[in-house]
């Protein structure tokens, strides 16, 4: 069983088309803080980023930002517990990967999808056995839930890999599972 003390969260860096994007954001940041779980994410200041960031800390919790320089010099700040700026996008998310216990993907475009993908290549070869969890705002996720079951029923994906990514549309319910969850190690090479 894991215990999640610091949380990766990556979410668009624009605030999307439903109201509840940004307000599920502000609720997860307000539970974050209350359960003392630090915010680990790409220390950006704009759209669900800069939300959720925002209600960490106006609930007197902790966030820890990685941006590289290129966008760190493009962009205004939020004034965070610590800030991490690195060369390159690949270094900003290795730094990302390893302080946290967990990861969560809210709503967001392809930086999201593509970081929320490699945290799960990662798990799928051994890179960690740290949990996944999509939170489902809006029923976001569920089309990448359908392309997932057709990865597996097409075999490019084994089924017992969906055991170890969560995907709930409460992130109360989301977060307890993910602390409750036995990560389960699936050879994607064995028969």
């Amino acid at each position: 069983m894991s215990t999640l003390k610091n949380l990766c969260v990556f979410m668009g860096s624009s605030e999307g088309n439903h109201p509840d994007y940004v307000a599920q954001a502000k609720e997860l940041g307000m539970h974050l803080a209350e359960k003392n779980i630090e915010l680990i994410y790409g220390g950006g200041n704009v759209g669900i980023m800069g939300e959720l960031s925002r209600s960490v800390l106006s609930n007197g919790g902790k966030v820890t930002g990685v941006i590289p320089k290129k966008i760190y010099d493009m962009v205004e700040h939020v004034d965070l517990t610590h800030l991490h700026i690195v060369e390159h996008m690949h270094e900003r998310k290795a730094k990302m990967y390893e302080l946290a216990d967990g990861f969560i993907a809210l709503p967001g475009g392809i930086g999201t999808l593509e970081e929320v993908a490699e945290v799960m290549t990662w798990f799928q070869i051994g890179y960690h056995s740290k949990p996944i969890g999509l939170f489902n705002v809006q029923q976001f996720y569920t089309p990448l839930l359908h392309l997932l079951e057709h990865m597996i029923k097409e075999g490019f994906l084994k089924k017992e890999f969906l055991q170890n990514v969560i995907i709930e549309d409460n992130f109360v319910t989301l977060l307890q599972k993910m602390n409750d969850l036995q990560t389960t190690f699936v050879d994607k090479w064995s028969n």
